[in-house]
């Protein structure tokens, strides 16, 4: 007669079971998020900026892990170019991320802004990137907000869009209807999206990003994808796309390019899993920018670098997600959030070009 198992024993077995499952899910997430990982850093043969690297730009700091981080997030518009030709980032943010006390803040950088390129003079900084490569771009922007920026990764159209769909898309306010036509690619990249609240997929989300169709021009694009950016980060943090971190890097890993090694990589994610955006600005900021003419043409120029770091130093050091202080204290960065609506006029291209 056979034998009953005790109801402890089949509890125990279950268990066990259970954590074996666990443990072979997490070895198999982990080795796979390792070699996805790897495939961000591409090597001299494979890279997109092996034409343009120049081997005498400064090299980035190295992160220790402790101190302030800066990442350089370059997005292009990479349509119609030739082999080994490099797009502008027309696209410009630095996450810029305190391990002590857990707090991003995004600065977009305006892509007319004229500025010194390491080795190459004044130009506009979106230059930066196809005149030296990822190291002039990280040491002209560095040097423009006086930060270490220690990485770069670079993006082109299809690799915003793949990031949005990976995550399953994002729950946005639009705030206006948005339409533009852009006849280039067949109409590929055609801008139609309507007011409220909805999902938007990769497709929608580039749209929105890209839209400056409007009397603000980049000025409000900016700030658009700065919100937007915080958003998609808040949605890689829900514990669904954690699960599913394997297969978002797998989805994404063919369009983008980066500095960062895996042990960075590593160290960052764990980081960010406890970091909140805890504030974004425009910069340079409205006050210190003017219009002005070079051999480009119409470009914005700094009235005063000093004052433009000072400021970044001030916005870093605010967290825009407190409670206002009360009428008359001190607000700690001059109207650090209160400028992050790009408000003033357009510096007269009106391309929809780049991100």
């Amino acid at each position: 007669m056979e034998r009953k198992k005790k109801p402890w024993k089949l509890a125990l077995y279950g268990a066990v079971s259970l954590v074996a499952i666990i443990v072979v899910y997490v070895a198999y997430q982990g080795i796979g998020i390792y070699n996805a990982l790897d495939g961000f850093e591409k090597n001299n043969d494979s890279s997109r900026f092996k034409g343009v690297v120049d081997q005498a730009a400064e090299k980035p700091p190295e992160w220790e892990g402790r101190e302030r981080v800066n990442v350089l997030l370059l997005g292009a518009d990479a349509r119609g170019l030739k082999e080994g030709e490099v797009a502008r980032s027309d696209s410009m943010l630095v996450a810029s991320i305190d391990p002590v006390t857990r707090q991003a803040h995004l600065l977009s950088i305006l892509r007319d802004t004229y500025a010194d390129i390491p080795g190459y003079g004044k130009n506009r900084v979106n230059t930066a990137i196809t005149l030296g490569g990822p190291n002039v771009a990280m040491q002209t922007i560095g040097d423009l907000l006086g930060l270490d920026i220690q990485y770069y990764v670079y993006a082109d159209f299809e690799g915003f869009k793949a990031l949005v769909d990976a995550i399953g898309g994002v729950d946005y306010e639009v705030e206006k209807n948005m339409k533009y036509v852009d006849n280039a690619d067949g109409n590929r990249y055609d801008i139609d999206l309507k007011k409220g609240y909805q999902r938007l997929d990769g497709d929608k989300a580039l749209q929105y990003v890209r839209f400056r169709h409007d009397a603000m021009s980049d000025f409000t694009r900016t700030e658009r994808q700065r919100n937007f950016m915080a958003a998609v980060a808040k949605k890689l943090q829900s514990t669904w796309n954690l699960v599913r971190m394997k297969t978002i890097l797998e989805q994404v890993q063919p369009y983008i390019e980066t500095n960062l090694q895996v042990s960075d990589m590593l160290k960052l994610g764990q980081l960010g899993l406890k970091v909140r955006v805890a504030g974004s600005a425009q910069v340079p900021p409205m006050d210190l920018l003017y219009e002005n003419r070079s051999r480009l043409g119409a470009v914005l120029d700094i009235r005063d670098e000093d004052k433009l770091r000072e400021y970044v130093r001030k916005v870093l050091s605010v967290d825009t997600t407190l409670p206002a202080p009360a009428e008359g204290a001190a607000s700690g960065a001059d109207g650090a959030a209160g400028q992050a609506s790009d408000r003033t006029s357009s510096s007269g291209n009106d391309d929809e070009g780049g991100l």
